[in-house]
């Protein structure tokens, strides 16, 4: 059974920085695409980072050079060092996943969500 658990979200200030981690179980990790997405009530999903089974990485536009993902293969660890941080950037994220090559923005499964709240 697929499990990814998000944690390390929390409120900071604009300008701070935190760092979510997503715990993966239940399926050959290094295997499979890593997806970080993010959507506040009311508003569409969006894309902020991925990382492929070869460590190449993609970002929104809207977090290039702010947002860092990486993976812990040996620790079926994912995880997203978030610098800089915006207001706009206040969400809760997900991390997902998806065998094989990314494909998009998309995936099979996902986690619960930690909220990230930034103040002006």
């Amino acid at each position: 059974q697929v499990q990814l658990v998000e944690s390390g979200g929390g409120s900071v200030q604009s300008g701070g920085s935190l760092r979510l981690s997503c715990a993966a179980s239940g399926f050959s990790f290094s295997d499979f695409c890593m997806v970080w997405l993010r959507q506040a009530p009311g508003k569409e999903r969006e894309g902020v980072t991925r990382i492929e089974t070869d460590g190449t990485t993609a970002y929104a536009t809207s977090v290039k050079g702010r947002f860092t993902i990486s993976r812990e293969n040996a620790k079926n660890m994912l995880y997203l060092q978030m610098n800089s941080l915006k207001p706009a950037d206040t969400n809760m994220y997900f991390c997902a996943t998806l065998r094989g090559r990314c494909w998009g923005w998309g995936f099979s499964y996902r986690g619960q969500g930690t909220q990230v709240t930034v103040s002006s």
